[in-house]
């Protein structure tokens, strides 16, 4: 079994493969470097196979989503820590280090990731993950360094290591037998806040989640779906509704429900002033797939509450960064009241 696994999820992404594997297997000193093919058309695996021949492959017969073609990689792979690392990031010089000792001195932790930065605005934090991501009480996620639509210019504000409430799927170091455990990736969430409903559910059993700022990346973001794509925001509201209701404790699950259903109804109706009519229509799309998939998500939080230790997490942010954003002008990270975490 090796130490360290860093598995590249592909689907027909033979750009970027070009483009980032040579960071990921010349900088990846000690891990071994594969990548999980989705079924792809397009010529990646023998690109790999030509320019990139120690890094292993493994190929699927069609595209599994994120969270089943990892589910499907990983099970085949033996590993002390998993990485997940999407196609579109470049790593740098050391990158790893801090990430493996950070988990060797905390036992304790599932999960760490480390600070995302824009691969194409340099000094700013990407959205996907930031320096550190966290969750407001009506489900919406936010990070260090990006509320919202606010990206915030990285000064080295945000560089402490801290426990946070998920670690970005861009690029998430986690213990392989704790990603067992918690029954790996949801398979039904097919892409898009899969890494928040793990972290959750690792989170509920009593682990850490943790951001170690010494080590960077950059993310491109959007590589697979645009963040302007009605089939994303279809998945991020459908998958939203799904990690409340498996992962929320049962005081105030209800209410939290129905309020959460309120505001998914307002951006509706803004997608409508704005005449955004494919936004529009994901919006209630997404409420029927939940509601056709809800006796399922019933089955899962009943099963989730046998491995469950803990509602209490002091990175669950209980206010609302919609109401602070609009209303109040917070729009960075710094400016939330600080006692409303946990």
């Amino acid at each position: 079994m090796s130490r360290i696994a860093v598995v590249i999820l592909n689907w027909n992404g033979r750009a970027f493969l070009e483009t980032f594997l040579p960071s990921v297997t010349t900088l990846s000193d000690g891990a071994d470097v594969w990548v999980a093919d989705n079924g792809s058309t397009d010529d990646s695996i023998e690109l790999i196979r030509k320019q990139f021949p120690t890094v292993k492959v493994l190929q699927f017969d069609q595209n599994y989503g994120f969270t089943g073609g990892y589910n499907k990689a990983l099970e085949q792979i033996e590993a002390e820590y998993f990485v997940l690392l999407n196609s579109d990031i470049e790593v740098t010089k050391g990158w790893l280090n801090p990430l493996a000792e950070y988990m060797d001195a905390n036992p304790d932790v599932a999960a760490c990731a480390p600070k995302l930065l824009s691969y194409d605005q340099r000094t700013d934090f990407e959205y996907a993950g930031a320096s550190g991501g966290f969750i407001d009480k009506y489900g919406y996620p936010f990070c260090r360094g990006r509320i919202l639509g606010t990206i915030e210019r990285d000064n080295g504000q945000y560089n402490d290591i801290r426990d946070v409430f998920w670690a970005s799927g861009a690029c998430l170091f986690i213990r392989s037998k704790l990603y067992a455990e918690a029954g790996g990736l949801d398979d039904d969430f097919f892409a898009h806040m899969e890494e928040i409903d793990i972290c959750w559910r690792l989170k509920n059993m009593g682990y850490r989640i943790a951001i170690v700022p010494q080590s960077v990346v950059y993310h491109v973001g959007g590589g697979t779906l645009p963040n302007n794509n009605p089939k994303k925001l279809f998945l991020n509201y459908r998958n939203n509704l799904f990690l409340l209701y498996k992962n929320l404790p049962d005081r105030g699950f209800h209410r939290t429900m129905f309020i959460r259903m309120i505001l998914d109804g307002i951006s509706m109706g803004l997608y409508l002033v704005h005449l955004k009519f494919g936004f529009l229509m994901a919006v209630p799309r997404a409420h029927i797939a939940f509601y056709q998939n809800r006796s399922k998500m019933k089955a899962k939080r009943r099963q989730l509450q046998a491995l469950r230790k803990t509602d209490q997490h002091p990175e669950f942010y209980n206010g609302s960064i919609v109401t602070g954003y609009y209303l109040r002008n917070k729009k960075i990270f710094s400016q939330l009241k600080q006692e409303l975490f946990g």
